[in-house]
């Protein structure tokens, strides 16, 4: 069990927590039997900002992929400690870190800015999907506390509530990549304000290598597997909304 230094600290990490919980925008991802889907609402909170510059799904190292819900700037600061971590995982072990270790890695940054003096709680909450062998797809949320947990589908966000509630009605372990990433779109929808277009809505997808791929190992002599995780592009996400 993890103690907090002093109730100022434990108010401020109850204020980031309800940030992220309530402030922050909706993302919604489910894992399918052949890969998994994390999907979310992009929204600038001006029609001045270029929508291009904002990135609510980031690409930590080929098979792992976090989106977050809650204060942007300490986002960020997490990505690059996270690539940070993925990249020295590489130079001692020869492979991308399995998604469970990096979210422990990332959890543990978090869980020790709630005690440390002079610092406040990380004000975003975060999902965590992977890919690695042989365990497959996985998917971690990350609380601003520090405490982590393996999810078949999850939500947060200001949303997160009756996205759970969506998400307990359609969700069932035989359901496809290609539906996933349907039912992820739909669950948006439930609390989306305005309209869904390509500009406002983000996705990132993990998919499993195929046996052939498995067999062959490595690309190209490098001792890397094949990449999982990559984001949609703006005309692949139009194309799944017209459906």
């Amino acid at each position: 069990m993890h103690w907090l230094r002093s109730h100022k600290e434990l108010r401020a990490l109850e204020s980031k927590v309800h940030l992220s919980s309530d402030s922050g925008a909706s993302a919604d991802p489910c894992a399918a039997s052949n890969g998994i889907v994390i999907a979310t609402e992009k929204k600038s909170s001006s029609i001045l900002i270029d929508d291009s510059v904002i990135e609510k799904v980031a690409v930590i190292c080929p098979n792992i992929g976090i989106v977050y819900s809650g204060m942007g700037p300490d986002f960020r600061v997490l990505v690059t400690k996270a690539r940070k971590s993925a990249q020295a995982y590489w130079k001692i072990h020869g492979e991308y870190p399995p998604t469970k270790v990096l979210t422990q890695e990332i959890a543990n940054i978090m869980q020790q800015a709630t005690h440390s003096g002079g610092v406040r709680p990380y004000g975003v909450s975060l999902l965590v999907a992977g890919w690695d062998f042989p365990r497959g797809p996985t998917l971690y949320q990350v609380d601003p506390s520090g405490s982590f947990w393996a999810w078949k589908a999850s939500a947060i966000g200001k949303n997160m509530v009756n996205a759970k509630t969506f998400l307990e009605k359609r969700y069932t372990d035989e359901i496809s990549l290609e539906d996933a990433i349907h039912t992820a779109l739909l669950t948006l929808k439930e609390g989306f304000e305005g309209q869904m277009t390509e500009k406002t809505i983000e996705i990132g997808v993990i998919t499993v290598p195929s046996q052939a791929e498995l067999e062959a190992g490595k690309v190209e002599g490098t001792g890397r597997y094949k990449p999982t995780f990559r984001k949609l592009t703006e005309e692949e996400v139009r194309d799944y909304l017209a459906l």
